[in-house]
């Protein structure tokens, strides 16, 4: 699960040495205008992980930086960006972390603005089976995998992405029932696990 979030977001390969083609140029701004016009976010999400398990939930996003993915029972496992970082806590298992949130490939989501011209770029653009994918990049961390973001398009809807992180281990989110603009609680994005000094203390 940890793949999920340190190469789950933390992006991807070399700046690009050459320019993108025209067909990307125009695409770029595009996934720009839709994200930026996106303040709050819900949808229901299957996960696909490295050793083939798949786990389902809720995910929450708003923007800028706050982020929640909660996940079905019997699964324990909470993921919470409240706007500085992201904190994973799974109670069945006293597994912990926490990563700033710029450090997450899926921070694509809750940056604001959304630049495709800066740290984050986009490296190609391709249509699979119907929807426009867009394959992304930091330029600070290039040895930190990817991000493949999948969009519908006519109009713009995200479908999704896949993390591929530098040992090629990838983690899928597809979305559905994706709901944008709406009302959404402050304690969704709050940070409600143990102290980390807590977890460590108690016996294994």
């Amino acid at each position: 699960m940890r793949i999920f979030l340190t190469a789950v977001l933390a992006t991807i390969l070399l700046a690009l040495g050459a320019s993108l083609p025209a067909q990307a140029q125009t695409g770029v701004p595009e996934l720009e205008k839709y994200i930026n016009s996106i303040r709050t976010m819900k949808a229901r999400f299957v996960q696909s992980n490295p050793n083939g398990s798949v786990v389902q939930g809720n995910l929450y996003v708003r923007r800028p930086g706050r982020m929640r993915f909660e996940y079905d029972a019997p699964s324990q496992l909470k993921i919470v960006a409240d706007g500085y970082q992201v904190t994973m806590w799974d109670p069945a298992t006293r597994d912990f972390g926490q990563w700033p949130i710029g450090w997450t490939a899926a921070s694509f989501l809750v940056k604001d603005p959304l630049s495709l011209s800066g740290d984050l770029r986009v490296e190609k653009i391709d249509r699979v089976n119907g929807l426009l994918e867009f394959t992304m990049f930091q330029t600070r961390k290039p040895k930190e995998g990817k991000v493949i973001v999948r969009l519908a398009e006519n109009p713009l809807v995200l479908r999704g992405w896949t993390i591929i992180d530098e040992r090629g281990h990838q983690v899928t989110v597809s979305l559905n029932d994706t709901q944008t603009n709406v009302q959404l609680a402050d304690s969704l994005f709050k940070n409600d696990s143990p102290d980390p000094a807590s977890i460590r203390r108690q016996p294994n």
